[in-house]
């Protein structure tokens, strides 16, 4: 990473500098620092010295993100909503992990009912975006109101859920550590609380037209979303464990993006960064993926690359506070 540079990071890890690419094509290199880098990430308070979530990364992939949750787990989730205790004074919903509020513009507008979402991050920033940028109205008309919290989501505990009638989060499983997600499951079993957590990553990726050099890239990709003891593609199984154990009933459903033409800006800067990250943690690769990114991104803008990103949504359904 150059020093000159200011980094950010999304809750997928993806990381992107604020410095422009110095000169033209300069875009196209695995060591510029004007691209989105995966698996930049830090831990505690953000401040102007330390990395934050890029608002730009988030609404780039924020249609993607939106087409690929799985639709399938809504159904068992608005039963069990629709059989809570004092369901007509409205749910209250927490999404962890915010970012700039996709999560809520995607579901909100799905489930009936009035609703108060609680907002959690640790970046005042996205808060911001996220409060402004909130849905006003459920499926059925009714009033959608926020709040924001901001806060480490890896210290959450029950008595933070007390109330609550459901969590939610979005591409953030795979950033936490074995520790952080058996306490999340911890507090939404604690709380009788269920938790739709979306787009944890899988570890598959699958580009069309093949290259020999994917699945090292893919692998090496990997070993780089594990580092420092996160989870990674680890993470979706450790939670079907965390909130098993604790009880709750788990559905897992995938929930790929499948970027072609039409996707062409995202894909070319989830490329850069894949690669990006690749190299970081096998630098033996640089020379030979740099051929291979400029390659890929050629093909990219030619519309002549296809790139299924997979990823897995899960529902744990935990029981009732007080086995209501």
């Amino acid at each position: 990473m150059s020093g000159t540079s200011t980094s950010t990071s999304t809750s997928t890890g993806v990381s992107t500098s604020t410095a422009p690419a110095e000169g033209p094509g300069a875009g196209e290199r695995v060591r510029d620092t004007g691209t989105i880098r995966l698996g930049d990430r830090t831990r505690g308070e953000a401040t102007d010295d330390t990395t934050r979530y890029a608002p730009e990364w988030l609404q780039l992939r924020e249609g993607v993100d939106a087409a690929a949750r799985s639709s399938e787990l809504l159904d068992p989730l608005r039963i069990r909503l629709a059989n809570l205790p004092g369901r007509a004074g409205g749910f209250v919903i927490h999404d962890l992990g915010c970012g700039t509020g996709s999560m809520g513009r995607w579901l909100a507008p799905r489930l009936d009912g009035p609703q108060h979402w609680v907002l959690h991050d640790r970046d005042p920033y996205l808060l911001h975006f996220a409060a402004v940028g909130s849905p006003r109205s459920a499926a059925d008309g009714s009033r959608v109101t926020v709040e924001t919290q901001r806060g480490d989501v890896g210290r959450l505990t029950a008595d933070a859920l007390a109330g609550a009638s459901l969590v939610t989060a979005s591409a953030l499983l795979d950033v936490l550590n074995a520790g952080e997600i058996e306490a999340l499951a911890a507090a939404c079993a604690g709380a009788g609380c269920p938790a739709l957590l979306t787009l944890s990553v899988a570890g598959r990726v699958e580009l069309t037209p093949a290259d020999p050099l994917d699945a090292e890239i893919a692998d090496a990709f990997n070993e780089h979303q594990r580092r420092g003891g996160l989870l990674g593609p680890d993470a979706i199984s450790a939670a079907c464990d965390a909130f098993s154990g604790h009880g709750a009933t788990v559905r897992v459903h995938p929930s790929a993006w499948r970027l072609g033409r039409d996707e062409s800006a995202l894909t070319a800067e989830w490329l850069r960064g894949w690669v990006g990250a690749a190299v970081e943690q096998r630098p033996e690769l640089a020379a030979r993926a740099e051929t291979y990114l400029r390659e890929r991104l050629a093909a990219c803008e030619a519309g002549e690359l296809t790139v299924v990103v997979h990823h897995s949504d899960l529902l744990a359904l935990a029981r009732p506070a007080g086995g209501v």
